[in-house]
């Protein structure tokens, strides 16, 4: 007869999962909110631009301010792309800038450079109030689409009522940021329209994306703690 030997099972050889298993497939984490907005090296460059803007304008009028924009926006660009970030981000930065220097170049005004964004927080603004009217609130489809759970989340009260206002505040947000930067469009207050952009833009999202955070996690968290009747 012969003696078997048995070997101790080898990372190679121990079912997936198993301790010690150094080649087990670690699920990847689905990326947080914030990651989806860019990450905090976002909000910095989306603010570069706007700046060079005001101030190169301040100094040496519209022309100097559109390019200079531009050429901030490009720095940013390639920066990101050195260091291999994402390329989609890049560019549709870059595309931000380049058509609200467009812009600000074909109205002749240095606060045409804002239009764009102005324009673009109203539609915001609809979207997300829409999708609460028809009962879709935005923020639960990609909150949810982020997590990969589906449409489950619809047959949670709880989960559909949270959704539901922390849409409408996103909503406030962006419409807040389009009247006030509408106002300060017409009154000519160029230098109030910079402040009024950079001030409610990324520090008013990071409130509102705390807010959400919180709402929801804590909601997700009763959900996922509650016992089935």
């Amino acid at each position: 007869m012969t003696k078997e030997t048995t070997e101790p099972a080898t990372g190679r050889d121990a079912p997936a999962g198993a301790p010690g298993d150094e080649d087990a497939v670690t699920p990847r984490r689905p990326p947080m909110l914030v990651e989806q907005l860019g990450g905090w090296r976002g909000m910095v460059d989306s603010a570069l631009p706007v700046a060079v803007f005001v101030v190169a304008n301040t100094l040496g009028g519209l022309t100097v301010a559109v390019w200079s924009a531009c050429g901030a926006g490009a720095l940013v660009a390639a920066v990101r792309m050195v260091r291999r970030e994402s390329v989609q981000q890049a560019f549709s930065g870059l595309l931000g800038v380049a058509l609200a220097a467009y812009i600000a170049h074909r109205t002749g005004t240095a606060k045409g450079y804002f239009l764009l964004g102005i324009w673009a927080s109203f539609g915001y603004a609809a979207v997300f109030l829409a999708s609460v009217l028809v009962r879709w609130p935005l923020i639960g489809v990609i909150w949810e689409y982020v997590e990969g759970d589906g449409t489950a989340w619809r047959q949670h009260r709880g989960l559909r009522r949270v959704y539901t206002w922390t849409t409408v505040l996103w909503g406030a947000v962006f419409l807040a940021r389009a009247l006030v930067q509408h106002v300060l469009y017409d009154t000519n207050r160029t230098g109030w329209l910079a402040v009024a952009r950079l001030g409610m833009g990324y520090p008013v999202t990071l409130g509102a994306l705390g807010a959400t955070l919180l709402a929801v996690r804590r909601v997700r968290r009763q959900a996922n703690n509650a016992v089935p009747a």
